[in-house]
């Protein structure tokens, strides 16, 4: 049987990481400037991860959400403790294009309507809801596009009061920092007045932090950059450190129905687990105040660079933008340099390192992008 070939892949074969440093089949030393796109948030094959899941799976890997699980209450009770939101309530599920679709589901069943905003470049996910509200029409099928979703602008207000003054909007869904749009960080004065007019018109504020949060911005969610309390924020990615895991954490004005929302694997005992340690570690080792200080260093000294048109982003979470396509640059980058890193369109090299990247490593992947440039 062949594979459904939809990834176009570099002919590399990655078998081992460690840190911020990932190896092929032949022993090829690589520089992870990518993180398996945010996802390695705490670095590859950190002990305390590796320690945590081996001995949680050695026990028991998995049972259903028939049971207690006090494993969820933990990862809930340290997620809250961290991140500032502890009077949130998490459901737990296993992509972030699942988080999503739960959280649109849920703001529903909230205010009874059906209309949503969001934002031009926004990626949500490639399920049914997730990518009906994402602007990319050539991933959106016939049977996913039902006309309930409106796009504007990102950071005009006056486009987001204009829809939302009649009412009838369920949700508004937006990314703490547009990840597949571009590095594109939301103005914090257009946060601020868009959850004042969601909360006036009933409207819930759905904020997608898949890919933006987790200390990634320099702060535990990128929205906090703003000051401002969402009505739901959905995580994934970084949550797990590569153990497929998301979840939506919910403010205390909605009740849960039984019924309503339910999940086979969402919250199993490993993904608990392997939730847990990227906590421990994020807290005991400064990981979101490192994202910030090293993430402050490197945008600096990349302004610097004059091929660069424009440097955007928070923290660890950066794009380089090109004035013309990087697909050469990037590929470059990566066979003779031995440096992974991402793309946004055709234009802007993206940078999402693991949390724990280092000054030093931050300035040799400089040394070796000026070097091609």
């Amino acid at each position: 049987m062949k594979l459904f070939d939809v990834y176009p892949l570099f002919d590399v074969n990655i078998v081992k990481g460690k840190g911020c440093h990932v190896w092929d089949d032949k022993g090829n030393e690589y520089l992870d400037l990518y993180g398996g796109h945010a996802v390695i948030s705490i670095g590859h094959s950190h002990p305390h991860y590796v320690e945590a899941i081996s001995n949680q799976v050695a026990q028991l890997g998995f049972y259903s959400n028939s049971v207690i699980n006090k494993l969820q209450q933990q990862v809930a009770n340290r997620l809250g403790e961290l991140s500032g939101y502890d009077d949130y309530q998490l459901f737990l599920v296993n992509s972030g294009a699942e988080a999503n679709e739960n959280a649109l589901k849920l703001a529903s069943f909230y205010n009874g309507r059906k209309r949503v905003i969001s934002f031009n470049k926004a990626f949500h996910g490639r399920t049914s809801l997730a990518v009906e509200v994402t602007a990319n029409p050539s991933i959106i099928a016939p049977i996913n596009n039902n006309g309930h979703v409106t796009y504007l602008p990102l950071n005009d207000i006056e486009a987001v009061k204009s829809e939302l003054i009649d009412g009838d909007v369920c949700a508004v869904i937006i990314e703490g920092i547009q990840g597949v749009g571009g590095i594109r960080v939301p103005e914090v004065k257009f946060l601020q007045e868009l959850s004042r007019i969601c909360e006036e018109t009933n409207t819930v504020l759905i904020l997608d932090e898949i890919q933006s949060g987790y200390g990634r911005s320099g702060k535990f969610f990128a929205h906090q950059h703003a000051g401002i309390r969402p009505d739901m924020i959905t995580v994934a990615k970084g949550i797990g450190n590569g153990f497929p895991m998301s979840g939506v954490l919910i403010s205390p004005k909605f009740k849960p129905v039984y019924g309503q929302l339910g999940t086979t694997f969402g919250g199993s005992h490993l993904a608990c687990t392997a939730a847990t340690a990227v906590l421990d570690v994020m807290k005991d080792e400064n990981l979101i105040e490192n994202a910030a200080k090293v993430g402050t260093h490197l945008i600096a000294e990349l302004k610097k660079i004059s091929q660069i048109k424009e440097v955007r982003g928070e923290g660890l979470m950066i794009g380089m933008e090109f004035e013309e396509p990087v697909k050469e640059l990037r590929k470059r980058l990566l066979f003779e340099e031995k440096v992974f890193t991402g793309v946004s369109g055709t234009n802007v090299i993206r940078l999402l390192p693991p949390l724990c990247l280092s000054m030093d490593e931050a300035d040799d992947f400089l040394g070796r992008l000026k070097k091609l440039l």
